[in-house]
This record gives C-alpha cells, sequence and structure tokens, in this order.
C-alpha cells in the first residue's frame, strides 16, 4: 500500500514498520562502515610490514639470525649487524623515562592535588605546549645549550666516579646520557597530561574516605589516589617509552652516532632511529638499503613487542585491583 498524499497517514503498524526497518538498514550500513575503517587500519599495518619485509629481504637472506647479535657496520665490506642499535636504542629511552617519570609523576600530582586554580591551567597549557615543539627544535637546543651545560657535570662524574663503569671513559658531550635527557624533555609532557587525567579521574569519595580517618594530604595521594590510577599511569609510562623508542633527528643530533657498545653512559653511541636518518641517504647497494630496512623491521618488532608487554602489565594489575576489591 502507497501513501503518496501528505495528508493521508498509513496505519500505526505499517507505519511503525517502515520506520523500524529503515532503522535497521541504517544501522548496518553504520556497522559495516566502520568494520571498513577498522580493516583498513589492519591493511595498512599489514601492508606495512609486508612491504618492508620485501625491502629487507637481501639483508634477511644473506645474514639471518646473525644480524640481530652482530656488531658491525661496515658499507665498504658489507657486513652489518643490528646489536649496538639496538642496545642504543634500548638504554637512551630507559634513561629518558627515568628522569621524565618521577618529575612526569610529580607534576601531575600538583596539577591535580595541590595547583591553585589560577596556576592549575598556564602549567597544563605551558607543558602541552612543550610536546608541540618539533624535535629538530629541540635537538638544535641540545647541541647548543644541553651538551655544554651537561660536559661539566659528565666530567665531574668521571672524576669522581670513574671506578663505576656507567661513569667510565673520555667526556664528548655527546653521549646516550645526553640522548636520554633529550628523551626525557620530549616524553614529559606525554606522561604528564596522560596521568594527569588518570589522577582527575579517580573519584572523590576515595580521598573523602582517607581524609576522613585523618590521613594526611601526601597518605591520601599515596594511599588512596595513586593505587586507584595505577593501571592507567603504567600506561602513561609506556605511552612515553614508545615515542622515546622512535625518536630520531633529537636524538641523532646529540648522541654522536658511534657504532661501538659499551657501558659508559657519557660515550657516544647510536640508535636504530639515527641510524637509519644519518645513513639512508647515503645507502647505494641493494643490501646496504635492505639492511637499513631490516633496522626499521627490528624497531617495528621492539615497538610492538613493549606494546604487548604494557597490555600485559595494564591487565595483571586491572586484574589485581580488582581482585583486591
Amino acid at each position: 500500500m502507497k501513501y503518496n498524499a501528505p495528508d493521508i497517514l498509513p496505519p500505526p503498524g505499517i507505519k511503525g514498520w517502515i520506520f523500524g526497518r529503515h532503522r535497521r538498514f541504517g544501522d548496518r550500513i553504520f556497522s559495516n562502515l566502520t568494520l571498513v575503517f577498522a580493516l583498513v587500519i589492519v591493511a595498512i599495518l599489514l601492508g606495512l610490514v609486508v612491504v618492508l619485509n620485501i625491502d629487507a629481504a637481501p639483508s634477511i637472506s644473506k645474514f639471518g639470525l646473525s644480524f640481530l647479535s652482530s656488531t658491525s657496520w661496515d658499507s665498504v665490506k658489507e657486513s652489518f649487524g643490528a646489536l649496538p642499535a639496538i642496545y642504543g636504542t634500548l638504554l637512551s629511552s630507559a634513561i629518558g623515562v627515568l628522569i621524565a617519570l618521577p618529575i612526569s609523576l610529580g607534576a601531575a600530582i600538583f596539577l591535580v592535588e595541590m595547583a591553585p586554580s589560577w596556576l592549575r591551567g598556564p602549567c597544563s597549557f605551558l607543558i602541552e605546549m612543550l610536546a608541540a615543539i618539533p624535535s629538530v627544535i629541540i635537538g638544535l637546543w641540545g647541541i647548543f645549550v644541553l651538551v655544554p651545560f651537561l660536559k661539566p657535570i659528565e666530567t665531574w662524574l668521571g672524576d669522581h666516579l670513574g671506578f663505576i663503569p656507567i661513569f667510565h671513559g673520555q667526556v664528548f658531550g655527546y653521549s646516550f646520557f645526553s640522548a636520554g635527557v633529550i628523551l626525557a624533555l620530549m616524553i614529559i609532557p606525554i606522561i604528564t597530561a596522560v596521568s594527569r587525567d588518570a589522577i582527575r579521574a579517580v573519584p572523590d569519595h576515595q580521598r573523602e574516605a582517607m581524609l576522613a580517618l585523618g590521613a594526611t594530604r601526601w597518605e591520601t595521594i599515596r594511599r588512596a589516589v595513586l593505587p586507584y590510577c595505577r593501571s592507567r599511569l603504567a600506561g602513561a609510562t609506556i605511552l612515553g617509552l614508545g615515542r622515546a623508542l622512535g625518536e630520531t633527528m633529537a636524538v641523532t643530533m646529540v648522541i654522536g652516532n658511534a657504532y661501538k657498545l659499551t657501558a659508559s653512559l657519557f660515550s657516544p653511541g647510536t640508535t636504530i632511529a639515527s641510524k637509519i636518518a644519518s645513513e639512508f641517504g647515503e645507502a647505494s647497494s641493494g643490501l646496504f638499503i635492505g639492511s637499513l630496512v631490516e633496522l626499521a623491521l627490528v624497531l617495528f618488532a621492539v615497538t610492538l613487542l613493549v606494546n604487548v608487554v604494557a597490555r600485559l602489565l595494564v591487565w595483571r594489575l586491572t586484574a589485581g585491583k580488582t581482585a583486591g576489591e
């Protein structure tokens, strides 16, 4: 039955059936469209892995798993290995996270729990503005300001604590330590912003209950606020670590780009990202290019592993919290 005239209305049952059918049709379109978007993301990820494997095929076929354990990088003899770059990536990122974590957590606690309202907004804005600074600008600042500032400190530590392997060796200024400090500056805004939102999401009754029991402000934060949002704080830390692992330009400009294994934090080194950035333009042979692309695959695998560990850590923390409740 068709109703073309505007003054004629269909029976209520038929009208509801027609509208319900259209509603279900629209829901199916929306559901299928979002499914397509999700599959596109997965396809991009898989396509990236496939393309990298194809381009890295010459290096994979020649070196195999020895590529991960070799310390050589000689473009003349075409002998390549990834171990120093992997070591430098993990070491500089660990230094950055160790420096950034207490600063970021302290800043987040201050902004949420202690800062007056007139100061909370400007401080949050300035911290988030730090994340918007291009890495090349931070790298230039590192060359002209940070490295000259850190070099006397490294010299003093080497003179007084040189018997410890991490402080032993000649001081150049361009080192793992300088790269770690640069990375800390770049991930502090990320960890601070996510930690601030996590602490802000803690219900007020958590704080009120502790204060009613006679707890001090510090005891309330330590025993009621931080345990409640610990899984989110762990996620914020891993998010900052993921950013540190892939940072390129700023690290390239201050790490010294020496391809070697050393325990000293004051020694020049390299990372996977800085090695690719500094040598990809000079790569001529297929094996040289393939080795650099395989380095990219290694970095992809390291980042993926970090994210998997982060998921497991957050799951365990969340499961422990649920069990405790």
